[in-house]
């Protein structure tokens, strides 16, 4: 007598799959994809809704569009270096979404041409006039994955704002300028700010300045060295100095001020140019954007993931919202990592996720990366044969 195919004999289930980008790999849409295709060869009586997520960095208009119902804009914009590039955003009606990573990305540079000094959040500013100049007013701006330490001059000064030297002159791009400043003028900050309602989504925690700033933490994966990260830390001092005197508001130290460079730091400093500003979870904008809460209160078992599942998993990186998220309703989670350390499966496992590592063997990041989207397939469909058996 033949055994039954556990697949066929148990009661179909709805999955949702709901993932984070493999960060220089996939896109998140990419690997929902991947975890669908492969956990439908395992279970294919199964019924699966892909819900791609991000944080607030690089790959969120992505996984916001593939939700539905948004328009994707295009517009010009200036990279890093302030080389012309075209951009987009998108939109809703009043509502937008933009991506700093996009114009202003450590993605926009190549690895060799990394200039943490120079870079300028100029391009992500020019993108969020377009879109208010179209009348988007309820923005979200994802502040994750940028190549700038420069305190988010370059996006106010988009908006209007100036930054000027001793002579009178407009600085130069980039963060290590900002030791030559002397004085901020915001006077020709656009009035339309004030009707403007700005989310920015970040999960990052560090203040502007110090061994915990935004130079010292991020600097170096930026292309800084040991003498630049110092010199961009002493700018940021400086400028935070001059624009915390401008404004009246000391916002240095408020938790996630260090964020992109400190462009959370210079938005905050400007808050009350806008009609309202603050700062959350990227993951939690992303989820209310793309209707996870409606998915994830018909699913029995939500499959998430991302690149790396490690000790910064714990600081709210996309499984750990997931995987809060599902707790919370009552539902299993599974978090593929393409590399998996002890911290993050510990971090997971006090939510009742479980870690399944995408890898089939030793190798390096490289080859991870290279090897696309069939080991991630091939994961999922171990996982959905086990939990035909178990069932």
């Amino acid at each position: 007598m033949t055994a039954a195919d556990p697949r066929t004999i148990l009661d179909p289930r709805t999955i949702l799959v709901a993932p984070d980008s493999f960060k220089g790999s996939l896109s998140s849409v990419e690997v929902a994809r991947a975890l669908a295709d492969g956990w439908l060869r395992g279970r294919p009586g199964d019924s699966i809704r892909l819900a791609p997520l991000a944080d607030g960095g690089e790959g969120t208009l992505d996984a916001v569009a593939a939700s539905g119902g948004w328009q994707t804009l295009p517009t010009s914009a200036r990279d890093p270096l302030m080389r012309p590039l075209a951009a987009r955003f998108l939109r809703d009606g009043e509502r937008g979404i933009v991506e700093l990573a996009d114009a202003s990305g450590l993605s926009r540079v190549a690895s060799a041409e990394r200039d943490a000094p120079a870079a300028s959040t100029f391009g992500t500013g020019l993108v969020l006039a377009a879109a208010i100049g179209l009348g988007v007013r309820h923005i979200v701006l994802g502040v994750g994955g940028s190549a700038t330490t420069d305190g988010g001059s370059g996006l106010l000064r988009a908006l209007g704002a100036r930054f000027l030297d001793a002579s009178g002159e407009e600085l130069a791009p980039g963060g290590a300028a900002l030791v030559s400043l002397a004085r901020v003028d915001l006077d020709g900050l656009r009035p339309v700010l004030a009707e403007v309602e700005l989310v920015v989504a970040s999960d990052v925690t560090n203040p502007l300045l110090g061994e915990l700033g935004a130079a010292a933490t991020y600097g170096p994966q930026k292309g800084a060295s040991s003498a630049q990260v110092a010199a961009l830390n002493a700018a940021l001092a400086h400028y935070a100095d001059l624009l915390e005197a401008a404004t009246g508001r000391r916002v240095r130290d408020v938790p996630g001020a260090g964020a992109a460079g400190g462009t959370t730091f210079g938005l905050l400093a400007v808050a009350d140019r806008f009609r309202s500003l603050e700062v959350r979870p990227g993951v939690e904008l992303v989820m209310e954007r793309t209707g996870f809460a409606d998915a994830l209160a018909t699913a029995d078992l939500v499959l998430t993931g991302e690149g790396r599942i490690d000790r910064q998993t714990a600081f709210g990186k996309t499984a750990l919202g997931v995987a809060r998220r599902a707790r919370s309703a009552g539902v299993p989670c599974v978090a593929f990592g393409g590399g998996v350390e002890p911290e993050g499966i510990a971090a997971l496992g006090e939510l009742g996720a479980v870690v399944v590592p995408v890898t089939e063997a030793p190798m390096t990041v490289e080859d991870a990366m290279a090897a696309g989207a069939a080991p991630i397939e091939r994961a999922a469909e171990r996982v959905a044969r086990l939990v035909g058996l178990l069932a």
